[in-house]
């Protein structure tokens, strides 16, 4: 019964090595292990005018509570009730 298993999760595997949601899940755990990935965060107010720019290696906290955060060259930003535009750059 171990054997069936293990041959079915290395098939799955394998099969979805390719797929883009794949992809970006390894890209995640990568963020995660190597505490961010090299990427441009840029703040905008409510207007569009830019209120901050950020770039470098930062790791971002997903949530769904209305604010970013991220750890940015040894400070935490908190930005809450703004748009955000988040480019990073795959390996």
């Amino acid at each position: 019964m171990k054997k069936k298993i293990l041959t079915v999760m290395i098939i799955s595997t394998i099969a979805l090595t390719g797929c883009a949601s794949w992809n970006r899940g390894v890209q995640d755990i990568k963020s995660d292990l190597a505490g961010g990935i090299n990427r441009t965060i840029i703040v905008y107010t409510a207007n569009g005018d830019v209120l901050a720019k950020y770039k470098g290696k930062i790791d971002i906290e997903a949530n769904q509570g209305g604010y970013i955060k991220f750890d940015y060259k040894g400070k935490r930003y908190i930005y809450y009730n703004c748009f955000v535009e988040s480019i990073g750059e795959l390996e």
